[in-house]
């Protein structure tokens, strides 16, 4: 699940989306702290979705199981 789409959204969508999202009065003037209440909000509604089948170490351990996503 994510706030606003894949990333490419301003501060000022993400913090609009979250006083939507969850029903805020105001918003704070420094929407840096809306990003980070966006990461929090997404890791909430992902929570229990991670495939728990792989762990990796490393960047190489990550590119030796996934090989098929290689460009």
């Amino acid at each position: 699940m994510a706030i606003t789409g894949n990333g490419n959204a301003s501060k000022e969508q993400v913090a609009k989306m979250l006083q939507t999202t969850l029903g805020l009065k105001s918003l704070p003037k420094n929407l840096d702290s809306t990003d980070g209440l966006a990461a929090a909000v997404c890791h909430f509604y992902n929570e229990g979705k991670v495939d728990a089948g792989k762990s990796y170490t490393g960047w190489s351990a990550f590119v030796k199981q996934n090989e098929d996503r290689l460009k």
